[in-house]
């Protein structure tokens, strides 16, 4: 994937962020599965339910043995939890890993807002998975976040 792809794909992801309900307390965030070029799947926060998150909606609409999965990437625009306050459902990193998904890319790193210390990008980094962070398009990802202080 080039540079010109990435932007496509997270201004895409950034759309669907968009649509997301606004609720105090809670992230909107869009992601958008590629793979061979192609838009497999989306999500966004809050898509189908109140606790679903843009990554979890998005991976719940592709078969887990898709093979399209294990040569795709991820885009969200923010980095994937790696813990969940809804402890009944896995973390957005892990079913990111449990899907093979080798490549993902993010706009901006999740704040302290809610985990004390989100750990996605490491944990995937540390199983292999490529993580390439776009910093110029952060500011337009936050700004579906303006109802939560980000300081």
């Amino acid at each position: 994937m080039t540079e010109l792809d990435h932007h496509h794909w997270m201004n895409r992801a950034i759309t669907l962020a968009g649509l997301c309900p606004v609720v105090e307390g809670a992230f909107s965030v869009g992601a958008v599965i590629v793979a061979d070029g192609e838009e497999i799947a989306t999500g966004y926060s809050r898509e189908t339910d109140p606790k679903i998150h843009a990554e979890e909606a998005a991976l719940d609409k592709l078969d887990p043995a898709d093979p399209r999965l294990s040569r795709a990437t991820i885009y969200s625009t923010l980095e994937p939890c790696s813990e969940r306050a809804t402890k009944s459902r896995l973390p957005c990193t892990d079913r990111i890993l449990a899907a093979r998904i080798p490549e993902v890319v993010i706009a901006w790193r999740e704040p302290s807002t809610f985990v004390e210390d989100c750990v996605g990008v490491e944990k995937l980094q540390q199983q292999g998975v490529k993580v390439v962070e776009l910093p110029e398009l952060a500011e337009a990802a936050m700004a579906m976040n303006q109802h939560l202080d980000l300081s």
